[in-house]
């Protein structure tokens, strides 16, 4: 049997609106696709999930339409389920590993982990409210993002009275500022997903900037007995090439925190103007650039440019979403390296000038390393640019706390088995440890520090 399709909307139609291109599973086509599965003896899917959801499991019960099952088996092991199943790679991870896709193609897990979680959601159950003890030891969470929402889920459920500190002035992290709406709704799901975990107890304050408002020693003076850190890595590159400074030059973590958390797609509903012009360039060929590329689309540029200095086959971003912005208009430049931005006289960008690339060796990173060709300059006439080049960790909790090691890159070095720091009961993971990576990486993260954190205080009262 073929894996069932997932239900899209129009390409013509969405590239001018910001409601969710998949549209999801309705019962009939997830029963189908749950039978697919072969049940294996020994589940090779599990293997690639970071949180280890038993998968064999909750989709039997989809089959059967035991659905409320199938949501708690999930839950068991990720607090997030409606994220995940729209914003995780499974094709890199769960389904890379599906037996059934040696000779066929494997079993829809995400579409399916969707599926029951939507279903979830559509009931609006409250969750019930944990009964903490009198004693129960306080954890300190700063950042509200995958890995500290994934965290704070797990040290609650084990008694522990949680607090998240939020910088911004809404919950989620990336999932708020940076996953477009069309990709991950933020009322329908970021936001139900996060009062879920306030009603089992988990305190969330926002406009909270650690390393500003409070230090972490300070936490534990108001008697935290751990601090997990889930800051993720919200720093932008830029390639510091003549002209960046230009006005119309954006960082993607600009431009989507402008578009997505401050909802200027709804201007001038929401006070927050952005300005994009007929002509876009996107530097970058990650997940982040499509989703710059695809919100500058629907914003209204006529034409937009994705520039990425290697070819489309060492792409970072996840096939589905280079597929889903080719089908709404966007334009490859490949094998092309922006060298200079050009203005007019009153400081607005007016071209981006670019150089042909081809592909020498591979680098560390196992793809083959862009080659500059030389006499091969272009221009392209852009009235904006988004730079979506990569993002590092934010130096401002770290300046405060000088015990904290860190590496050359500004990253939080951890004990690979417990992500305990340097500092003694504080703990960290997500993309401030390991760079910017993928939202169910984080959440892993979040887990095992749970995991540790619990551990740690176990063993400490013990002694």
């Amino acid at each position: 049997m073929n894996r069932h399709k997932m239900p899209e909307q129009d390409p013509n139609i969405r590239k001018n609106n910001f409601e969710e291109v998949a549209l999801g599973y309705d019962e009939e086509t997830a029963v189908e696709e749950a039978k697919r599965c072969l049940q294996c003896k020994n589940p090779q899917c599990r293997k690639g999930c970071p949180v280890h959801v038993n998968i064999p499991e909750f989709i039997k019960n989809i089959k059967e339409r035991k659905f409320d099952t199938a949501i708690s088996v999930i839950k068991e092991s990720n607090s997030l389920p409606a994220v995940c199943g729209r914003v995780c790679p499974q094709e890199n991870q769960c389904e890379k590993h599906c037996v059934l896709g040696i000779k066929n193609e494997p079993v829809a897990i995400g579409n399916l982990e969707r599926f029951v979680a939507d279903k979830d959601l559509e009931k609006a159950e409250e969750p019930q409210k944990i009964e903490f003890k009198e004693n129960a030891p306080k954890i300190a969470i700063i950042g509200s993002g995958p890995a500290g929402l994934s965290a704070s889920g797990d040290l609650v459920k084990l008694g522990y009275k949680v607090t998240i500190f939020e910088a911004l002035h809404k919950a989620g992290g990336v999932l708020s500022y940076g996953i477009p709406e069309f990709r991950l709704p933020k009322d329908k799901i970021v936001k139900k997903e996060i009062e879920n975990l306030e009603k089992l107890g988990v305190e969330i304050k926002l406009n909270s900037i650690a390393g500003k408002l409070f230090s972490i020693d300070e936490l534990f003076e108001e008697g935290y007995s751990a601090v997990f850190v889930g800051t993720g890595a919200g720093l932008p590159h830029f390639m510091n090439i003549k002209g960046e400074n230009f006005n119309g030059v954006y960082s993607a973590n600009e431009f989507l925190t402008r578009c997505n958390l401050m909802k200027a797609y709804k201007f001038p509903e929401y006070a927050t103007p952005i300005s994009v012009g007929k002509n876009v360039a996107v530097v970058g060929g990650g997940n982040v650039a499509m989703d710059s590329a695809r919100s500058a689309k629907r914003l209204g540029a006529e034409k937009v440019f994705i520039i990425y200095r290697r070819s489309e086959e060492e792409l970072p971003a996840r096939k589905e979403e280079v597929k889903h912005a080719k089908e709404e208009g966007i334009e490859f430049l490949l094998l092309s390296n922006p060298v200079e931005i050009i203005g007019y006289d009153n400081g607005w960008v007016k071209q981006i000038k670019c150089i042909k690339m081809e592909l020498g060796e591979p680098d560390s990173s196992g793809r083959r390393r862009p080659i500059e060709i030389k006499d091969s300059e272009f221009t392209v006439d852009v009235d904006s640019i988004i730079m979506a080049i990569g993002q590092g960790p934010n130096p401002v909790l770290s300046s405060s706390s000088p015990n904290l090691q860190l590496n050359k890159r500004g990253n939080i070095i951890v004990n690979e088995e417990t992500l305990e720091t340097s500092i003694e009961n504080v703990f960290a993971g997500g993309d401030i440890v390991t760079g910017a990576a993928t939202v169910i990486l984080a959440m892993g993260a979040g887990k095992k520090a749970a995991k540790a954190i619990d551990e740690k205080l176990k063993n400490q009262r013990e002694k």
